[in-house]
């Protein structure tokens, strides 16, 4: 059974969704960034341990709070890991008051008909009674649109929606996340045919259920708001998709009712040698700015 307390603040709450999930392919280019080299792990339980200890800095940082920051997706290691020996979901929810969601996609298979589904998540079903196990709320899972292909759009969408219906099966709540790839000619056709294929399977998925989409900000301002505005969406969240933060708020701000759930957008100019004053203070502006981009017209 869903948390209760955990959907009225996804439902409700002003704020944003912090994507702190990271993979494996992912992990050390945010690594880099953030100021860890490769050089300085040696195999990937060192990678691992070091993209830890940047997400638990983050979440202990006084300004990462459900006052603002009302969500946050982890990695399927962040969930296993704890902080300050609690597990992560826990100290999310019980210390933070952030309600926390699991990324659970293995990766994207080659481009076919102009978009990249996921690849097959063996044990998906293992996984998620492991989530619900863990307090965890809902689960988030990527696939990309590469081209304005019709065919394309249509399957990308019909596999989001065939594992999302898994995941509510398992009571937990499903953020479906088709990307479009911003740098493509045709990414205003890509969203039209987007918005069309997910309210036809809205009006084909089982009455009284919801979910939530991430998707990437669109060319045309509030294209998305019929499905803002739609029963059957919980959330209309947004990734910063490759914008700088700056870029990312602005269009973000421009889309009435959708949210941040920005990842690199979120760490940008935090640093491993920062202070933690330093560090502290620069995510507590990052996270004002997010916010007051995702509030509520």
């Amino acid at each position: 059974m869903m948390n209760s307390t955990m959907a009225k603040q996804m439902a409700e709450k002003d704020g944003f969704i912090a994507a702190l999930d990271q993979s494996g392919g992912s992990t050390p280019k945010a690594l880099k960034l953030y100021g860890v080299a490769e050089d300085a792990y040696a195999n990937d339980e060192e990678m691992f341990a070091a993209i830890h200890a940047m997400r638990a800095r983050i979440i202990k940082s006084p300004a990462f709070t459900g006052e603002k920051v009302i969500g946050a997706i982890l990695f399927e290691r962040t969930m296993d890991g704890e902080i300050d020996g609690v597990p992560t979901a826990d100290y999310l929810w019980n210390k933070r008051g952030i309600v926390p969601f699991l990324k659970v996609d293995k990766g994207l298979l080659d481009d076919q008909n102009g978009v990249q589904l996921m690849k097959p998540m063996d044990g998906l079903d293992a996984l998620l009674d492991r989530a619900a196990a863990k307090n965890i709320f809902g689960t988030k899972m990527r696939s990309v649109i590469n081209a304005a292909d019709k065919d394309g759009i249509e399957a990308i969408v019909a596999q989001q929606f065939e594992i999302g219906a898994q995941i509510l099966g398992h009571g937990l709540m499903p953020i479906i996340e088709p990307e479009v790839n911003i740098k493509i000619a045709d990414k205003a056709e890509a969203e039209e045919l987007l918005l069309a294929s997910i309210l036809r399977h809205l009006d084909q998925a089982p009455a009284g259920q919801q979910i939530m989409l991430k998707l990437s900000l669109p060319t045309v301002a509030n294209l998305y708001k019929p499905l803002v505005d739609d029963p059957r969406v919980m959330r209309v969240v947004a990734l910063s998709g490759g914008y700088s933060r700056d870029d990312a708020n602005r269009l973000l701000s421009t889309n009435d009712g959708v949210i941040a759930s920005f990842s690199r957008a979120l760490t940008e100019g935090l640093s491993h040698g920062q202070t933690d004053a330093d560090f502290d203070a620069t995510l507590a502006a990052t996270i004002d700015s997010i916010f007051e981009a995702s509030r509520k017209a």
